[in-house]
């Protein structure tokens, strides 16, 4: 056995024999802050993502833009979020993870700047390019920092605080977006950036990426801080520092590397999730939410509030029951529920298409719309990217964080750019796409997807990660 090869059973060994490393405690007014600040940028996120439905009207009007012209802005959000998740895992690894959401912060803010003060299409663009570029950093070191703080036992419901901000920042763009115009509606999209900004000053680095780069004495003071001053962090500090020692004898992870046996299933489940999430709609429905009313002759407003009020308690139940029912179900129950929402969408435009039921099927529309928000909300907004933070170990996830959050970008940018298009060839098959896409995710999810629901990291890993030499 060489010196790869017995370090990589030291992995398997020191999981398996520890319980610390994340194991179980409590939720301490630092573990909470710093929660706090970083979903921050889960609101960030979400608000992004919300913004161009109901700018859509107010932005084509003032500025004069064509359809396609706006099928650009509400694309080249994805474009941006591409080149940030190009560089997120590697950057999160270089300046740490509070450094890289401070990065996100400064990129988000300069490019709600550019789209309140542009004047035409081009300035527009770069803003959103920039929101973008923040966001596609955001989506990848936000649900990694916070697995890395929190205890095991309260991982599952913490690391959904991120799919809750990101829905409630959909839904406060979605509900203010119908009384402010959309200029002032960049300008609150701008908020969460800034309070982050402030609040990354009085939060902790995490503690296993201080252990990765050999900062010990910081990675204990942190643990302590987030723990509390009284706790017994001994267990879990020398597991998580024997874990680390481990992985400094294999190489640090390049993005080919992922390609081996050994990660295929991590590599698998990572990639997977995340273009199934994004080509079954999700981006194109938050993007063109109002739009997709219009069509259906039912009323925008109505439609994209509804929308608001639903996917909100829908997540908080999500929250919930994370560390309670686990990822798999969640995940299962979602999937069931977004392919009878696109289902419902695809009959009604189905039924207009032929003339019959045409009272009726405006409602069925909106019925399948909220059905498939309220289902997205419940795990698959957040729970991909929760899954995504366990499985890979801490010498991958640099190179793996940027593979899967590329994948998960590069597949929304596919289908927001195309969304418009395909609605003016067959609305109803492009909802029918969906839900078809929505079904191969139940078994997806049933076949492959591992329950990580009261584990550690390092448990998840060894087993996801197995010795094959």
């Amino acid at each position: 056995m060489d010196r790869q090869e017995g370090a990589e059973q030291g992995l398997l060994t020191a999981a398996s024999s520890g319980g610390g490393g994340g194991g179980g405690g409590s939720a301490t007014g630092v573990l909470l802050l710093s929660t706090l600040v970083a979903v921050c940028g889960s609101l960030e996120f979400g608000a992004a993502i919300g913004y161009s439905s109901p700018a859509e009207s107010g932005i084509m009007d003032d500025l004069g833009l064509s359809l396609a012209e706006y099928s650009v802005f509400g694309s080249i959000m994805t474009v941006g979020a591409i080149l940030g998740a190009i560089m997120s895992g590697k950057l999160a690894d270089l300046v740490g993870r509070r450094g890289a959401m401070g990065i996100s912060d400064i990129l988000c803010l300069s490019g709600w700047i550019a789209i309140i003060f542009s004047e035409g299409a081009w300035l527009l663009d770069i803003g959103r390019l920039l929101v973008g570029c923040g966001v596609g950093l955001i989506s990848y070191v936000v649900p990694v920092y916070i697995s890395e703080i929190t205890p095991k036992n309260l991982r599952g419901g913490f690391g959904t605080a991120h799919q809750f901000m990101l829905s409630l920042g959909s839904a406060l763009v979605y509900f203010i977006g119908t009384v402010v115009n959309w200029r002032i509606l960049a300008l609150i999209g701008a908020g969460p950036c800034a309070l982050q900004i402030v609040g990354l000053f009085f939060i902790p680095e995490s503690p296993r990426w201080l252990a990765k780069v050999g900062s010990d004495r910081k990675y204990e003071a942190a643990l302590r801080y987030l723990r509390g001053k009284n706790s017994d962090i001994s267990e879990e500090s020398t597991e998580i520092k024997e874990y680390t020692l481990t992985l400094q004898q294999i190489s640090e992870g390049r993005i080919l590397d992922l390609f081996q046996k050994t990660y295929a299933r991590s590599l698998l489940v990572g990639v997977g999730l995340m273009a199934l999430q994004q080509f079954g709609g999700s981006n194109a429905i938050a993007f063109y939410a109002s739009s997709i009313f219009e069509s259906a002759g039912f009323s925008a407003n109505v439609g994209t509030i509804t929308m608001a009020v639903v996917q909100v308690p829908m997540t908080i139940v999500g929250v919930l029951l994370m560390d309670r029912s686990g990822r798999r179900p969640l995940l299962l129950i979602s999937a069931s529920g977004t392919c009878l929402g696109c289902f419902l969408a695809g009959l009604s435009f189905l039924l207009e298409d032929f003339h019959r039921w045409t009272q009726v099927a405006p409602a069925l529309v909106f019925v399948g719309i909220v059905v498939y928000n309220a289902s997205f909300g419940l795990g698959l907004a957040g729970i991909p990217w929760l899954i995504m933070s366990e499985i890979f170990p801490i010498n991958m996830k640099g190179s793996a964080g940027s593979l899967v959050s590329l994948v998960n970008w590069f597949a929304s940018w596919i289908v927001t750019y195309i969304f418009n298009f395909l609605m003016e060839l067959s609305t109803a098959g492009t909802f029918f796409i969906f839900s078809a896409i929505a079904g191969l995710t139940i078994l997806f999810v049933a076949k492959l997807v591992p329950e990580t629901k009261g584990r550690t990291l390092e448990e998840i890993q060894a087993a996801m990660n197995p010795l094959t030499a």
